[in-house]
């Protein structure tokens, strides 16, 4: 049996959970002007982890466009989440929202990580992973920022359109980027979704599925009483 997590990457991620509820709780039960504060500072993080990334790379003299852009769906859901959290503009709070409960979190609960504790790799891939999901529950259920209508077929779009992109990326420069070219080493959740390439069709009708599943609830609330859109 593959192992999937180490002892100290579950008592990381257990840490920022607990850190994450206590975070949406409080900002149910008080609400006030430093829920905004701490959103930025969870974008601050998030950008943190980021630049922290990129310079890693940048030092290490090793840089190569087929490893080390940031074209990955969570690299790109961390500066998605971090400009949510600063601005909360309806789509990128939509995209934070789906972007880290249908995706990151898999990545959370099945990392694709290597490293080890108490590597810098380590706490970028933990911190990173976790807080995108945080950022996803903190504006959503912390401050109360439903996802508009049709925000399914609004974000599977926009989605769709940056996998095409990525996909041309890796063509042009022998990249892997998303998977899209061959499975991760490490046990995924796509190894249980078939052979490549048919594991990108598999993951995109999950993907449908995750997101029809998230958006649910606001769609049942909004056919009984309003829901907010905004704070």
């Amino acid at each position: 049996m593959v192992e999937l997590h180490s002892p100290a990457y579950d008592v990381t991620i257990a840490l920022l959970a607990i850190a994450g509820v206590a975070l949406c709780a409080g900002a149910r039960r008080r609400p006030g002007p430093w829920r905004f504060a701490a959103a930025k500072a969870v974008g601050l993080v998030l950008l943190a982890d980021a630049s922290s990334w990129m310079a890693a790379q940048a030092l290490q003299g090793n840089w190569s466009p087929a490893t080390d852009l940031p074209l990955a769906l969570c690299d790109m859901a961390v500066l998605v989440a971090a400009a949510a959290c600063w601005w909360r503009t309806p789509i990128l709070v939509e995209l934070t929202y789906f972007w880290g409960l249908a995706g990151t979190l898999q990545g959370v609960l099945t990392p694709d990580l290597s490293a080890r504790f108490p590597s810098l790799q380590f706490f970028q891939y933990t911190v990173g992973h976790a807080t995108i999901v945080i950022a996803a529950l903190y504006l959503v259920v912390g401050l109360r920022l439903s996802p508009r209508h049709h925000a399914v077929p609004r974000v599977f779009t926009i989605t769709a359109a940056y996998t095409a992109f990525v996909g041309l990326v890796d063509g042009l420069t022998g990249a892997d980027y998303m998977f899209l070219r061959s499975p991760p080493s490490n046990w995924t959740l796509l190894k249980v979704l078939g052979p490549w390439p048919w594991y990108v069709l598999s993951a995109t009708g999950v993907a449908i599925v995750l997101l029809l599943a998230l958006y649910s609830p606001f769609w049942w609330a909004r056919t009984h009483h309003a829901v907010p859109q905004s704070v």
